[in-house]
């Protein structure tokens, strides 16, 4: 699988602190390379393992890890649920970042809160959560094809089809896939939708799986928008209520405890 390059703010206070973090993650399939700094308290990690894979490994060593920066290029983050996002009854959760790489896009995501099994992910045409998952459109859809799955030609599938993810018996869905059409230029400002039923991928006989694959409500959607690649995030205090990066990381996690570990208000992603 495609490595990405990830950086993490670590709240690392000695040498104890960078040799239990590097012990760690050398013993995990799927790391390549691991950088520490303590001086920057950052760590760079490249890795085909989704991210919150890598943040909760950092975290076993009882520091605490926030993800800032996502990709050497052109990165996007949609936060679903909470005060950044929608979801019906507040209770699905998630964050889902894309990074712009020579392949396609980079699409890894930690969601929280569903039903286990399969549920369908789609870009859609609008970045309006003004009326819940209702107000951000249809599929994001420029060439104007009909409904299909990820690895259709870009005539056979809206660019906005990502197919399906699937969540585990605690209803958490962990993933990373490649899309091949999407570019991150052309979704900043639109929406991600996670569904309630399968996407039959346009496979189906009705005309519903030719425009949604009969794939149900819409669960819980956000607005994606530009995020930090490596390197170019250097904020250390939150300049909405003049917290530190760790001290607004925890109010945020003591206010959802079933949040993945991001901060919705202040930008430190």
């Amino acid at each position: 699988m495609t490595v990405a390059k990830i950086e993490f703010a670590v709240n690392m206070t000695c040498q104890k602190c960078v040799d239990s973090i590097q012990n760690i993650l050398s013993g995990v399939n799927g790391i390549d390379k691991v950088d520490i700094s303590l001086e920057k308290s950052n760590v760079i990690v490249e890795t085909n393992l989704p991210y919150s894979i890598i943040q909760e490994k950092i975290e076993q060593t009882g520091r605490q890890a926030v993800l800032k920066g996502y990709g050497d290029g052109t990165s996007a983050v949609a936060m679903l649920g909470g005060n950044s996002g929608y979801s019906i009854g507040d209770k699905t959760l998630g964050v889902i970042r894309f990074a712009q790489i020579p392949d396609g896009c980079l699409i890894d995501g930690t969601i929280d809160g569903l039903r286990p099994g399969q549920h369908g992910m789609h870009i859609h045409e609008c970045g309006d959560i003004s009326q819940g998952c209702d107000s951000v459109g249809e599929h994001f859809n420029p060439y104007k094809t009909v409904h299909g799955g990820p690895n259709d030609d870009k005539f056979k599938r809206h660019v906005g089809d990502l197919g399906n993810i699937t969540a585990d018996k605690s209803g958490r869905a962990t993933f990373r896939i490649i899309d091949k059409l999407v570019q991150i230029s052309d979704i900043i400002g639109r929406s991600l939708v996670i569904t309630e039923n399968p996407d039959d991928l346009g496979k189906g006989d009705d005309l519903t799986s030719k425009i949604d694959g009969n794939s149900g409500n819409r669960l819980a959607c956000g607005i994606i928008a530009r995020s930090s690649g490596l390197f170019q995030n250097t904020k250390k205090i939150c300049a909405c209520d003049g917290l530190s990066l760790w001290d607004e990381r925890d109010k945020v996690l003591s206010n959802k405890q079933d949040q993945p570990a991001e901060s919705n208000n202040c930008t430190i992603s």
